[in-house]
C-alpha cells in the first residue's frame, strides 16, 4: 500500500513513517528536510500536495500547529493550517481515489472537560470537549469537517486522539503512562493498526497507555493519588521508593483507550518501566526526575 504521511519530520510523524515503511511504500511530506521526508513542502501548498498524492492509497495526516505554537502563531495561522489545509488535503485525496484517511489528533482538545472539580476526570470518546485555546478549537473543527466529508463521500476516516508523549521528567512520565500518557512507539503502532483495520465510516479513538484504574477511582485519585498508586500499581510504587522519588499527591485525569484497543486490535506496549529504562540508558526521550508540585495535576 502507498501511504502519504504529512508532518513526517516531526517526532510523531517520523515514528509513524519508520513503523509503516517496514510493510508499506511511504511518502513523507514536511517543510523540514530529513531522512523521513521525501517531499519538502508545506501542506498548504496545493500543487505540491497534488503531486505527492499521485498513486496514494491512504493518507496519515499528522502535520499541524500544536500547543507550543499558541501565542506564537496567529489564530488565522491555526485556522489555515489545522482546519483549512486538513480539509483541502482530504478533498484532494478523494480526487485521487484514496481509500482511507487517518487524522492524528490530540486528547488536549477535551480542555476543561478533562478536569472536573474535586475529582479526576475519566475521559473517553463520549466526553464532550470544552476547548480552552485556539489549538483545541482548531483540532475539533478539523475533526468536524472530516466527519462531514466522510459521510458525504463514504470515505473511511479514522481519528486518533493521542495523549501526551513528549520528553519530560521521568517521574512525571512514569505516572502519566498509567493515566494520560503514551510512548511515541505505541502511537506509531496505533496508526499502523488503524491502516490495517481500515474500519468503515468516521471513527474516533483515544490513544493512551494502559491504566490500572477505573471510573470509580476518580475521587481517590484526585485526593489520595499516592495511596491509589500503591494499591493499584504496586510495582511502580516500589520502583519510586527504590529511587527515593515521592509519589504524587493528586492526579487530575485518566484517558481511557479501551475502545481503540478493542476495535483496532491495538495494545500499548511501553509503560512506566520503559520510561525508567530509557532514563537509565540516558536516552534523550526522557528527562531527569524533578519534584512533583501541587499544580502537577493541571499540566
Amino acid at each position: 500500500m502507498k501511504i502519504l504521511i504529512t508532518g513526517s519530520a516531526g517526532r510523531v510523524g517520523r515514528a509513524i513513517y519508520i513503523k509503516l515503511m517496514q510493510h508499506h511504500d511511504v511518502i513523507g511530506v514536511d517543510t523540514i528536510p530529513c531522512s523521513t521526508v521525501n517531499i519538502v513542502a508545506d501542506i498548504r501548498d496545493t500543487p505540491k500536495i497534488i503531486h505527492a498524492l499521485k498513486g496514494v492509497d491512504a493518507i496519515i495526516h499528522s502535520a499541524a500547529l500544536h500547543a507550543p505554537h499558541v501565542g506564537l502563531a496567529t489564530e488565522q495561522d491555526f485556522i489555515q493550517t489545522n482546519i483549512n489545509a486538513t480539509e483541502q488535503l482530504v478533498l484532494e485525496g478523494i480526487k485521487q481515489n484514496i481509500k482511507h484517511f487517518v487524522f492524528t489528533s490530540t486528547t488536549a482538545l477535551y480542555g476543561l472537560a478533562s478536569t472536573p472539580q474535586g475529582q479526576a476526570g475519566w475521559v473517553n470518546e463520549h466526553t464532550k470537549p470544552q476547548p480552552k485555546t485556539i489549538y483545541h478549537t482548531s483540532k475539533i473543527e478539523a475533526e468536524n469537517k472530516l466527519k462531514r466529508i466522510s459521510q458525504l463521500f463514504n470515505l473511511p476516516i479514522t481519528v486518533l486522539r493521542m495523549s501526551r508523549c513528549f520528553p519530560e521528567p521521568a517521574n512525571f512520565m512514569s505516572v502519566f503512562r498509567l493515566t494520560r500518557g503514551i510512548d511515541v512507539r505505541d502511537v506509531a503502532h496505533a496508526h499502523a493498526c488503524a491502516i490495517s483495520a481500515r474500519l468503515t465510516g468516521f471513527r474516533t479513538y483515544i490513544i493512551s497507555g494502559h491504566t490500572p484504574f477505573d471510573r470509580d477511582d476518580c475521587i481517590a485519585l484526585f485526593h489520595n493519588a499516592g495511596d491509589m498508586l500503591q494499591k493499584k500499581a504496586p510495582d511502580l510504587a516500589k520502583a519510586f521508593a527504590q529511587r527515593h522519588w515521592p509519589l504524587p499527591n493528586t492526579l487530575d485525569r485518566v484517558y481511557d483507550s479501551a475502545l481503540a484497543q478493542k476495535d483496532l486490535q491495538w495494545q500499548p506496549k511501553y509503560g512506566y518501566q520503559s520510561v525508567i529504562d530509557m532514563l537509565d540508558s540516558e536516552l534523550p526521550e526522557v528527562l531527569p526526575p524533578v519534584h512533583f508540585t501541587n499544580t502537577i495535576q493541571r499540566i
